[in-house]
């Protein structure tokens, strides 16, 4: 993991807002930075390299596909993190807020209806 992406983790990995984030999340055929499941967020930290050559292309068709999915993919550029770790925090937890809470039905079974007790 680069510095960033080391020092993003130290305050995602408290449970901001009791989320559960994952780090080096394999995904596809790909492993994202950070994932928030319950919310089916992936967080990208993109250092410079990402601007260069055909990589702006390849991120691109890497978001769509795991659009596709049903997972957003929220890219924070480095230097963000290092400058800004405050505002870099906020925005993923509004990010968060923004997306529907994601059941897994098919492993938990649906969840209870209103008023049902969960046994």
């Amino acid at each position: 993991m680069s510095l960033p992406e080391v020092l993003l983790w130290e305050v995602l990995r408290k449970r901001a807002d009791g989320l559960k984030f994952r780090k080096q999340y394999p995904i596809s055929n790909y492993v994202a930075d950070f994932a928030c499941l319950s919310r089916r967020l992936l967080i990208e930290i993109d250092g410079d390299n990402h601007s260069f050559g055909d990589r702006p292309q390849r991120d691109v068709a890497r978001d769509t596909i795991l659009s596709a999915a049903g997972y957003e993919t929220l890219r924070i550029p480095a230097v963000e993190v290092l400058k800004n770790m405050e505002g870099v925090v906020t925005h993923i937890l509004r990010q968060c807020e923004n997306r529907p809470l994601h059941h897994d039905a098919a492993r938990r079974g649906s969840p209870p209806r209103s008023g049902e007790d969960l046994a």
